[in-house]
């Protein structure tokens, strides 16, 4: 079995590589081809998988190409992690927005927008070279926004496309902790759309466990969303919100400290990725140990502009273990390869789970994994403060998909004024001719 990566040079990459080791099942994959146009960032990330592998004569075989059909011809699975203008994009993006005085986070809000509009385009061609070359290939996604891009792809892959965060999968499992469920048990009442969900209950052999949670002060006070959002709001809503949501529900107070921190997130990323690479161009470098002392860095300071808006101080130390989506690629991939049937929460079209949203619209919810693909179950609706939310945002994406389809600027300036973040409309002007300015990616957007 062959599993092509793209965005191979990526920094997350040995993640997947190393959940591959771990998997010595039949028909587990045997040979990985790593796509990226960056030759430096390939042959970086070619060392330390190459240091993963070592003394495991078993381990995938792994191959390196800048060219993107000979990387997707005949393949059979595609995980797609590309970044469309790199990191640089983002602390542009970041950098446009915050003077606007609106969010630049790379998937919710201004950011969001104007990263997705340029990567659905190069994603949609993506999509076109998979089906030409690699027909029943599954796509697996967690290009970001995950979401979006994943409907983007839908609209040439149907159901082929899946999409994976790993925001619910530390909700779940921080959650279970505190609660002492086994996470890899108990069920997780997930519904939304990429980074903008609840977790609304926790049931372990029939009996939901999370009002136990929300009335229990100290216990609410003792993981990453209980700090973020405070034991009040959460009973309040009677759910716990992926952690993202906070960008929404203490929107002034993020704005704000992103505004007045020392630099960025992805100028953080920018530099520290930079000199992660440059250290690996020296030959006596090691490869493997200099990327886990990077990834710990990197882990340690995720959303630290929220925890200073919250006043949470660091991330607790249980709270630092990545995310967990090479897990998800992982169990996803087994479930299709050999019918291993498998619940997993993930990014896949709606077909009526939710009445509000139509039945090609991508949502995030807990999925029946089998060799037929990811089959949304059914969800109760949600409240109404979670409706307008969702029904917003959803819209959002739908005129980021006409622009990007059409290269209509006024699409583009109706997908930000309409996002609930972005209070104007003249600021959404402002944005799309900053944007524009800024990425050649963005050229496309001419029409009225």
């Amino acid at each position: 079995m062959k599993l092509t990566i793209l965005g191979g040079g990526g920094f997350r990459v040995p993640l997947v590589y190393g959940a591959l080791l771990g998997d010595g099942g039949e028909g587990r994959i045997t040979d990985v081809c790593l796509y990226d146009v960056d030759d430096g960032r390939l042959g970086a990330m070619a060392r330390v998988l190459e240091e993963q592998a070592s003394g495991r004569p078993d381990a995938p075989r792994v191959s390196l190409t800048p060219d993107l059909d000979e990387a997707v011809r005949g393949t059979d699975f595609v995980f797609s992690a590309i970044r469309v203008g790199g990191l640089e994009g983002r602390v542009a993006d970041e950098r446009i927005a915050l003077a606007e005085g609106v969010l630049g986070q790379e998937t919710v809000g201004a950011g969001g927008i104007a990263y997705g509009l340029r990567t659905v385009p190069v994603a949609m061609d993506i999509a076109r070279r998979v089906a030409a070359l690699a027909p029943e290939a599954w796509v697996v996604n967690f290009t970001n926004p995950a979401g979006l891009v994943t409907e983007a792809m839908s609209r040439v892959l149907g159901d082929r496309v899946i999409g994976i965060c790993d925001s619910p999968v530390g909700l779940g499992r921080r959650v279970a902790r505190v609660l002492g469920a086994d996470p890899a048990t108990a069920w997780a009442d997930y519904v939304g759309l990429n980074h903008l969900g609840w977790l609304r209950g926790l049931r372990v052999g029939g009996r939901d466990l999370l009002p136990g949670l929300l009335a229990d002060p100290e216990a609410l006070g003792s993981f990453e969303e209980g700090k973020l959002f405070g034991a009040d709001w959460l009973r309040s809503l009677g759910a716990v919100p992926n952690e993202y949501l906070h960008y929404y529900y203490f929107n002034r107070e993020t704005v704000r400290a992103h505004q007045e921190a020392r630099r960025s997130r992805g100028a953080f990323l920018r530099e520290q990725q930079a000199g992660f690479y440059e250290d690996l161009k020296r030959p006596g470098t090691p490869a493997l140990a200099t990327w886990r002392r990077t990834l710990a860095e990197r882990e340690a300071t995720y959303m630290a502009a929220n925890r200073e808006a919250a006043g949470v101080g660091e991330r607790a130390e249980e709270d630092l273990e990545p995310g967990g989506y090479e897990q998800v690629a992982l169990a996803l991939m087994r479930a299709v390869a050999r019918d291993e049937r498998t619940t997993l929460i993930l990014n896949v079209r709606n077909r009526g789970t939710l009445s509000v949203l139509d039945e090609d619209a991508v949502i995030e919810v807990p999925c029946l994994v089998d060799a037929n693909g990811a089959h949304p179950l059914g969800v109760d609706p949600l409240p109404g403060h979670a409706t307008g939310l969702v029904t917003s945002v959803k819209a959002v994406e739908r005129e980021v998909l006409e622009a990007a389809g059409s290269g209509s600027r006024a699409a583009a300036v109706k997908a930000f004024a309409l996002h609930p973040l972005v209070d104007s409309v003249s600021v959404a002007r402002r944005l799309i001719d900053a944007y524009r300015a800024e990425h050649p990616g963005l050229a496309y957007l001419r029409h009225p």
